[in-house]
């Protein structure tokens, strides 16, 4: 990931710790994963490269599940069922 892709996606993550809500086409739901689960679409012009960054929203924190370098149009299954088990193992720690 470029130093300009990381820049855009730690700008947007703050956007989300501020408490926006941001969407279509810097964000997007992924509720295949789980309720609050969203998708970051990073596009890295330096490289020619699109980036997912796959994080949920918890009541203490925001978690970060996964990031890819996304090369098709569908999010690969062992994507999705590891950020469910990372989803999962989050919710147990965000508990006040």
């Amino acid at each position: 990931m470029s130093r300009e892709a990381r820049v855009e996606a730690g700008f947007l993550l703050r956007q989300v710790q501020a408490g926006e809500t941001l969407s279509m086409p810097d964000s997007r739901a992924m509720p295949s994963i789980g309720q609050g689960c969203h998708e970051l679409r990073i596009t890295d012009a330096q490289q020619r490269v699109e980036w997912r960054v796959i994080y949920c929203v918890g009541k203490l924190a925001i978690g970060i599940l996964d990031v890819f370098e996304k090369k098709t149009k569908t999010t690969p299954k062992n994507t999705i069922t590891n950020c469910r088990r990372r989803f999962a193992a989050f919710k147990k720690e965000d508990t006040p």
